[in-house]
Formats: C-alpha cells, sequence, structure tokens
C-alpha cells in the first residue's frame, strides 16, 4: 500500500516510473470513447472514495472519469456529508473507511486532515489538494511539459504571481525533477522557506526576482494561478489585485521568455487578470492539454498506490 501524499515524499524513481505509466496510458486510449475502459483493468472491484471539503471540477471529473476507466467504482462524498471532525475524529473516520473502500482521495482545506486520514486509514490515501500542496496538478504539469518539450530535468520554471500551493508542489518538484524555478511576485506572497530549501537541497537553483521581466529570461515554462480565491473577501481581493498586477503574464511579458517557452495554468483563470486571452488562447499555452493530463497522471498515480 502506498499513499500519495506529496512529490517531496515520494521518491524520485516513483515519480519518474508515474510519468512514464501516465503517458503509455495517454496513447493507448488515443481515439478511444472517453467511457471506454483500459484494455487492463487495475481497479476492477475496486470501490474509491471522493471526499471533497472543497469545490471542484477537473479534480472531481478526473478522478471519477479515471476510476470508471479502470474498471473500478466512486463514491463521491461532500465535507458536508461527512462533518469531517466536527464530531467523529478524522482518525476514526479513516478507520471506518477503510473497511468499506479500497482507496481515499481527498481534497481538504488543513493539512493536518490529509496527514491525519493516511496515519489511520488501512488503504492508500491520495491528496487531491490542501491549502498547502496540489501535487496531483503538478505530476500533471511535468506530463504535460515533456510531451511537449521532453525531459523537464534542468529546465528554468518561472512562477508568476502567488506563492501558494501551486507553487509549493512546484518547488517539491524542481527537486524531485531536477529543473529549476524563479519565483516573481510580491514579497508578502513569497512561497514558504520550508519549500525552498528541500528544493534547494535537492541541488535546484532557486531564484526569487520581483522584477517579472527580468525573471522570465530563458524560461522554458511560465506557470501562473488565480490571484483570488473563492473565500477571500471583497477588501482581500481588491489588495492582492493591486499587488499582483505587475505579474499579469501577457503576451509582452512572454516575449522576454525563450521562443518557445510554454505556458500553463491549472485553472479556473480569471482572464485578463492574472493573465491575458491573448496567452491563454495563443500558441505558447498548453492549459488544455494541461486539464487533460490530470486524467491520465491520477490514473497513473492510482496504480502506483495499489500496487498496479
Amino acid at each position: 500500500m502506498n499513499h500519495f501524499l506529496d512529490i517531496h515524499k515520494t521518491d524520485p524513481s516513483v515519480l519518474r516510473q508515474i510519468i512514464d505509466q501516465a503517458a503509455v496510458t495517454k496513447q493507448a486510449r488515443a481515439g478511444q470513447p472517453k467511457a471506454a475502459l483500459d484494455a487492463e483493468l487495475p481497479l476492477k472491484d475496486r470501490m474509491v472514495a471522493l471526499i471533497f471539503e472543497k469545490p471542484s471540477t477537473r479534480t472531481r471529473v478526473s478522478f471519477d472519469v479515471g476510476v470508471r476507466q479502470m474498471g473500478g467504482q466512486t463514491m463521491v462524498l461532500s465535507g458536508r456529508d461527512m462533518q469531517l471532525g466536527h464530531g467523529e475524529t478524522i482518525a476514526d473516520t479513516a478507520r471506518v473507511l477503510s473497511r468499506y473502500v479500497d482507496m481515499i482521495m481527498i481534497r481538504t482545506f488543513d493539512e493536518t486532515v490529509l496527514t491525519e486520514m493516511a496515519e489511520y486509514a488501512d488503504v492508500p490515501v491520495i491528496n487531491g489538494l490542501t491549502d498547502r500542496t496540489h501535487p496531483c496538478q503538478i505530476m500533471a504539469d511535468i506530463l504535460t511539459y515533456e510531451e511537449h518539450r521532453g525531459s523537464i530535468k534542468g529546465k528554468k520554471v518561472v512562477w508568476a504571481g502567488d506563492g501558494n500551493n501551486v507553487c509549493a508542489s512546484f518547488l517539491h518538484a524542481a527537486g524531485q525533477f531536477g529543473f529549476d524555478l524563479t519565483f516573481t511576485g510580491p514579497a508578502q506572497l513569497d512561497p514558504e522557506d520550508e519549500f525552498i530549501g528541500l528544493a534547494r537541497k535537492a541541488g535546484s537553483t532557486i531564484a526569487i526576482e520581483r522584477d517579472a521581466k527580468k525573471a522570465v529570461e530563458g524560461a522554458d515554462l511560465i506557470v501562473a494561478d488565480t490571484w483570488v480565491s473563492m473565500h477571500d473577501s471583497q477588501s482581500s481581493k481588491e489588495r492582492r489585485h493591486n499587488m499582483l498586477r505587475g505579474y499579469q503574464v501577457n503576451e509582452e511579458l512572454m516575449s522576454h521568455a525563450k521562443p518557445d517557452a510554454l505556458f500553463m495554468h491549472c485553472l479556473p483563470a480569471h482572464r485578463e487578470e492574472e493573465v491575458t486571452s491573448a496567452v491563454m488562447d495563443g500558441p505558447q499555452s498548453v492549459i488544455f492539454d494541461e486539464a487533460e493530463n490530470r486524467l491520465h497522471a491520477q490514473k497513473a498515480v492510482m496504480r502506483w498506490c495499489i500496487g498496479a
């Protein structure tokens, strides 16, 4: 049994195995109807619980479809259905669910909910997102980059904007996959020192550059994310917009990167805020390949979790 909790907690050889499996799975399904079963059925007769304390489109649909394509069944549960930690402890919930299902994917707020679930569950637990990290997204991003440009090792990735949970998992991936990362954004929104330190300890060059144009010089990949969360107040949104306006990814900023640099965004995007439509819909954007690859990457993660 293997948990998939964070990229830096997973051996680099395993991460490479997952990416390679995802690429093979995607190629094998080319041209098939979306509901067609995979040739192998690694999740046949297995039940997977998908728990969502946070709203979701891509995570919910991609995990649900992936389980079904691999021959399994899903049980989708919301935080309201379960009231995680509001009565029954997380530990007891984990123990109970382990008697009913073969795997648990959880998308939650507090990282401790994820770690406690994994500690007490007798089945694999997958991190579908927490406030600190989003490893499945970055696995899809690595897959996307490599299918367009080859190995990401030694490449320069630039994160523009808020050093949030997706940025944190990119820093984890930098150390594990051997690429460099430059963060460009306001000092108030820098990524956590712990995550920067982990990547540097693993041998990656991690830089912070306040000038966005300088930051993207020589970049192979530029990544952005939303500036505000759905839970932010109006006043908080206004403050963030004021802080981040100079880090918008637009055609002028992209022109300072390598001519063949790619642009990614995990979606949903606020067009004309963190990124312009001209970039999102332009030739360097791979955002919809990136969204599709959540499906393939997560199927490979689930296979590894059950040893298939």
